[in-house]
């Protein structure tokens, strides 16, 4: 079949906030996903740091954390070749189209929107409109690209919706400008769940629970070894029973590649005292490539510039063209 013919990719569109600290849990669950979709769908992939700026930060530790994470998601197998992979910000067309957008959003909408109160209730003190007006540009970010799928966890399912309101009120008073999004769930990688506490799953405000990519192995091998078990001495899965070992079992074959019965004979009459370093030496083993290439990339300033550059110039081309389109629409004298 020739090129011509051949069938259009959906495009991904997700963006990411720069936390600078990937976790076992990210990269199971998320980061993997990512990586295989590259092949099937048009990816864009956008650190999001205009988004991270609704809660005060350092300056210099945000510039720090975008990078470290643009080199934590090259070095785990996001391809510039494949997929865009840019930073918000250098691509300013989000900020004018969530302007645009935002002239297009009711009020009500907005005070509806579950983050924007959790959010508001943990920072009482500095509820800015930045906060409130999050999903408007959340909806630029997304529609600039004329996406058809988003990767979301349930927490911003409902700003999808919001997006696809947006458009539809859009479409509806000037024809059809934006590709309605989905909201994608992707197939889930391992639930990898919190050392220190089997029953939360593994998060980045519990670090003696959770894995960091960039962890020294010493450190990996060490929050192994005092990983949350049970009073028995069986390796075996049963989430009920042995709510730790069942975790640790679901870490080593999301690791290893083997199944949970290969995995229970393997360690068949040996105690926890074997089980826990040989989970914490396999993801030692997992993550050393991983960390040594983000090592790599973040001595070298100025390749990864140029892979940043060179993703926001491509996101600039497609952003460009949207954007000329709504100008039109609403009435602006053309540039």
């Amino acid at each position: 079949m020739s090129d011509q013919h051949s069938v259009v990719k959906k495009r991904i569109f997700s963006g990411i906030q720069p936390s600078g600290d990937l976790s076992l849990g990210s990269y199971m669950g998320a980061i993997k996903n990512w990586i295989a979709m590259q092949d099937e769908y048009d990816c864009v992939y956008c650190i999001v740091d205009m988004h991270a700026i609704t809660v005060r930060q350092d300056p210099s530790a945000l510039r720090r954390r975008t990078l470290e994470q643009l080199a934590q998601y090259l070095a785990c197998g996001l391809d510039p070749e494949k997929s865009i992979l840019f930073i918000q910000s250098h691509v300013p067309q989000h900020a004018e189209l969530s302007w645009i957008l935002g002239c297009y959003t009711q009020f009500g909408e907005l005070s509806r929107m579950t983050q924007f109160k959790d959010k508001s209730k943990k920072h009482a003190d500095n509820i800015t409109a930045g906060l409130f007006t999050y999903p408007v540009l959340m909806a630029a970010d997304i529609l600039l690209y004329q996406a058809n799928l988003v990767p979301v966890g349930h927490d911003q399912k409902q700003h999808v919706e919001l997006c696809r309101d947006i458009a539809q009120r859009f479409n509806s008073v000037y024809s059809d400008t934006f590709t309605l999004p989905e909201p994608f769930i992707p197939q889930m990688g391992a639930r990898v769940m919190s050392l220190g506490d089997p029953s939360s799953k593994m998060s980045k405000s519990d670090p003696d629970g959770c894995v960091f990519l960039m962890d020294p192995p010493e450190i990996i091998r060490k929050k192994f070894k005092r990983a949350v078990t049970d009073s028995g001495a069986s390796v075996r899965f049963d989430r009920e029973e042995k709510p730790g070992i069942s975790n640790l079992l679901t870490i080593y074959c999301a690791v290893t590649g083997k199944t949970l019965d290969e995995a229970a004979e393997e360690f068949q009459g040996q105690g926890y005292g074997i089980f826990k370093p040989a989970v914490g030496d396999a993801v030692v083993e997992l993550f050393r490539p991983i960390r040594e290439e983000a090592g790599r990339l973040l001595g070298d300033k100025e390749h990864l510039e140029q892979i940043y550059r060179s993703g926001a110039e491509k996101a600039s081309l497609l952003a460009a063209k949207t954007l000329r389109k709504v100008h039109k629409k609403v009435g602006f004298v053309p540039r």
